[in-house]
């Protein structure tokens, strides 16, 4: 049996301008003919009410309501907050994170390591041409190793001083 909204108001221990809200809101909602169905809107206004704002002088039913479906699907308003608050702490984490420098861009660190390889890349292209005139006038198989292994070794040392200067904090 359907209530009207002044019904409903008196039987929630309300007013029927907190109502009018809850229906306006969708926390509750009116049936087919645009009456109240008391036990589904109980089991809705308990569900989608902000338990926070929630007054106390608010009459509750002295048996709980029978299992009713839900008037909407989702999830009920305090489990919204509580996802949005997992969600804020997460961002306030991932901001200390990134203050503290223990978390960094990524475009940053893609942009440092192409720069890294790059430089790596063309010093050992260049490798050959600034090699040639040395080596040309080496006979001894042992220095022209020698001169290789020590220009390799060169290269590869400041490409791992300028990665190691990628991983230092940043003052």
């Amino acid at each position: 049996m359907g209530m009207n909204v002044t019904a409903y108001a008196r039987h929630r221990g309300v007013s029927h301008v907190a109502v009018l809200k809850a229906l306006n809101a969708g926390r509750i909602a009116r049936e087919a003919d645009g009456t109240i169905d008391p036990d589904k809107a109980d089991a809705a206004w308990s569900s989608n009410t902000n338990q926070a704002q929630r007054r106390t002088n608010v009459r509750q039913r002295a048996e709980p309501a029978a299992e009713t479906p839900a008037i909407n699907s989702g999830p009920s308003f305090a489990q919204s907050r509580a996802i949005k608050e997992a969600y804020n702490a997460r961002l306030a984490k991932l901001a200390y994170e990134e203050k503290s420098g223990r978390l960094v861009s990524i475009d940053a660190v893609k942009i440092a390591w192409f720069g890294t390889l790059r430089v790596l890349r063309d010093r050992t292209l260049n490798l050959p041409d600034r090699m040639a005139p040395l080596l040309a006038s080496e006979t001894d198989p042992k220095n022209v190793r020698e001169l290789l292994d020590d220009e390799l070794r060169q290269i590869l040392d400041d490409a791992a001083d300028n990665i190691a200067n990628l991983n230092a904090p940043s003052e």
